[in-house]
């Protein structure tokens, strides 16, 4: 029995739709880069942008893998780790840095082999890595509340910021001296003067817990920080704090990114999904909400290379992998 005409048109404009809404996504996956035998939690990313390697703290597998991004593919593995969860490269000394949970400790790895140069012991659960290229300092998350600074030269920490809980997410404004820090266990996000070396004040956040992920909205001036309870996404004004906006978002996020060339920003969440906002105006409005994988949780923004990079553990059916997401328009 033949479809009525009318019926026919309207299947095939359905189709249509359906095809141009695919084609209109902000994210559109473009590989799926395969780590290898790699089981359990996937924690931070960090870029070696002259040579194209992308480093991928194995948490679950003691390991840090090593993507060649021009080939697409697991170029070597880095292993005997301790719960690596945070990654950062110093590009000045040519230097990884690698923050291990289990031991406390920071290894580092140098050059194009990455041969080991040397570890830092910071005492309990080394965490976060933020880079300041411009004054050549490392910034490292750890213990009951502390920021660990470390000089790249002499490979030694100088100096320890205190800290009311222990410390998550944690961004440095470029565009001044300060850094602002996740203290999920305080409710608080505390504002640090990286000249002076202390907290110069803490915002309260009484309505929402579990802040993990934050990005700074420098064109905005805004702290952006992700709650998992309930799942928001709020954008505080730098100078003092004061809420300027807060809209919902998809569960488990660990990472936020603000894409300044497209004004949107982008939420990695557990729950397994990416969501993409548009900044118009003071608001925030979700413009994607693209399926992923579920734990997939951490991702890597990298602006030079126009692509987001999303850590995906291994399931039932497919390995652990880096999933490449190119940015459109």
């Amino acid at each position: 029995m033949k479809a009525p005409a009318p019926l026919i048109v309207a299947i095939l404009a359905a189709l249509g739709s359906a095809g141009r809404a695919a084609e209109q996504q902000p994210l559109q996956l473009e590989a799926k880069i395969p780590l290898g035998k790699v089981r359990g939690r996937i924690d931070h990313l960090a870029v070696d942008l002259a040579r194209q390697r992308l480093f991928v703290a194995e948490l679950g597998n003691n390991s840090i893998g090593v993507i060649d991004l021009k080939e697409r593919k697991l170029a070597a593995t880095l292993a005997g780790l301790k719960e690596p969860q945070g990654v950062g490269y110093v590009p000045s000394t040519d230097t990884l840095y690698v923050a291990n949970a289990g031991d406390g400790s920071v290894r580092l790895f140098q050059g194009a082999d990455l041969a080991p140069a040397g570890r830092i012991e910071l005492g309990d659960d080394a965490d976060n890595i933020r880079v300041d290229a411009r004054a050549n300092k490392v910034f490292i998350g750890y213990g009951g509340g502390a920021l660990a600074v470390i000089d790249p030269m002499s490979r030694t920490k100088i100096a320890d910021i205190p800290l009311q809980a222990h410390p998550e997410g944690f961004q440095l404004d470029d565009a001044g001296t300060q850094i602002f820090v996740n203290l999920p266990d305080a409710r608080q996000i505390a504002a640090v003067d990286r000249l002076a070396g202390k907290v110069t004040a803490s915002w309260a956040v009484e309505d929402a817990r579990a802040n993990f992920p934050m990005a700074i909205d420098e064109d905005a001036q805004r702290v952006l920080v992700v709650f998992r309870s309930p799942a928001k996404l709020a954008a505080f004004a730098i100078g003092d704090g004061a809420l300027a906006a807060k809209v919902d978002t998809c569960g488990d996020a660990d990472d936020v990114f603000v894409d300044a060339k497209r004004h949107r920003v982008y939420v990695s969440c557990g729950q397994g999904f990416i969501d993409v906002f548009e900044a118009r105006g003071a608001a925030y409005d979700r413009i994607g909400h693209i399926a992923t994988a579920g734990g997939a949780r951490t991702s890597l923004l990298v602006p030079e290379l126009d692509r987001l990079f999303l850590a995906v553990r291994a399931g039932a059916s497919e390995p652990a992998a880096i999933w490449v997401f190119g940015r459109t328009p």
